[in-house]
């Protein structure tokens, strides 16, 4: 395996690290079941392409996550919920 492929292995295997101890963190928070699943996924194929020291977990942590996305375990993007003003406020 040359140089530059295994450089790159460890700087996706360490950003998918970050975004699963991110995750993992909001989902104690929250308690959002789908933040605790996609934290394991990313930080299962993380440790698996460290180990293994391949690029095909690291695609398959990305396409489960994004399988996980589209059945409905992504949280809401909108967190401070509706606006004073907006449609659906009942203080008007």
């Amino acid at each position: 395996m040359s140089f530059l492929l295994t450089i790159l292995i460890y700087l996706f295997a360490s950003l998918f690290v970050v975004a699963s101890v991110m995750m993992l963190w909001a989902y104690r928070r929250l308690r959002h079941f789908g933040l605790f699943m996609m934290g394991l996924t990313y930080g299962i194929s993380a440790v698996l392409a460290f180990t293994l020291l391949h690029w095909w977990p690291l695609v398959a942590g990305y396409g489960l996550v994004w399988v996980l996305k589209f059945i409905g375990l992504d949280p809401d993007t909108d967190i401070l919920g509706p606006r004073k003003g907006e449609a659906g406020d009942k203080n008007q």
